[in-house]
């Protein structure tokens, strides 16, 4: 993995109490997105984690090598570091970040989860055919042009400027395991769901209410687009985040 991490992109940590705090970023975005709420956390004194994921905050060519499994492999052992050196532990997750948090409730015990417009499924049977194509094509790389799923003016993510076609294949089909075992998941759980959503459609978020075995509240966020720990409602996903987390930590 190339270790030259775009300025803002690095992974954050911050040793705290025996409460611990497991924040996890998207696919092709970066720490960056999450720092703030990551910081958050640690101000009040959890134990938080936010790794960066194999491939990102570097450059778009560099993910093209990895895959699901290698996202899930760095979440797992980044929620089981936690977990050995904290009394309970609870994971945020914001887009793929959300399908990866749903995948550690699934194998783990976590204390609590919040799910930030996540994901859970594919983009419906049209556009996975499309992609398919294109890949059969032999296209590596679509690019999708510079800006971000962000309503707030002048606010970016740092995240890359296209999409690796096959590891986003992989997440899709990696995610949509995940949410075929969302019954599995007992941990009480916040959904914070942006009411228009460019990248992730919010019945995604209709899933884990749906499925889940655990009690889920919902927030809605009238002012935010997918990217809502950046957006017009960031200290609404930041205040409701830490409520919830003083519910399950303590």
């Amino acid at each position: 993995m190339n270790d030259d991490v775009m300025p803002g992109c690095e992974p954050f940590s911050s040793r705290g109490s025996s409460m611990g705090v497991l924040v996890l970023h998207g696919f092709t975005g970066n720490p960056y997105s999450m720092r703030p709420l990551a910081e958050r956390c640690a101000e009040v004194g959890y134990s938080v984690e936010l790794p960066r994921l194999p491939g990102h905050g570097t450059t778009l060519e560099d993910l093209v090598q990895y895959r699901w499994p290698d996202f899930v492999e760095v979440a797992l052992a980044s929620y089981d570091d936690l977990a050995e050196r904290c009394d309970k532990v609870a994971v945020i997750g914001l887009s793929v970040g959300g399908g990866l948090t749903a995948l550690i409730a699934e194998e783990r015990r976590p204390a609590g989860c919040v799910f930030i417009n996540p994901m859970f499924k594919g983009p419906g049977a049209e556009l996975e055919q499309g992609l398919r194509d294109l890949i059969d094509a032999g296209l590596e790389i679509m690019e999708t042009g510079p800006g971000s799923d962000i309503k707030k003016e002048d606010t970016t993510e740092a995240k890359y400027e296209g999409w690796p076609l096959r590891a986003l294949q992989s997440v899709i089909d990696g995610v949509e395991v995940v949410d075929a075992n969302l019954s599995s998941i007992t941990a009480p759980s916040l959904l914070l769901s942006s009411r228009e959503d460019h990248t992730v459609a919010p019945d995604n978020g209709d899933e884990i209410v749906e499925k889940s075995s655990g009690p889920v509240e919902r927030i809605w966020l009238e002012e935010s687009y997918h990217i809502a720990t950046l957006d017009y409602d960031q200290e609404l996903v930041e205040r409701s985040t830490l409520e919830f987390l003083a519910k399950v930590l303590g």
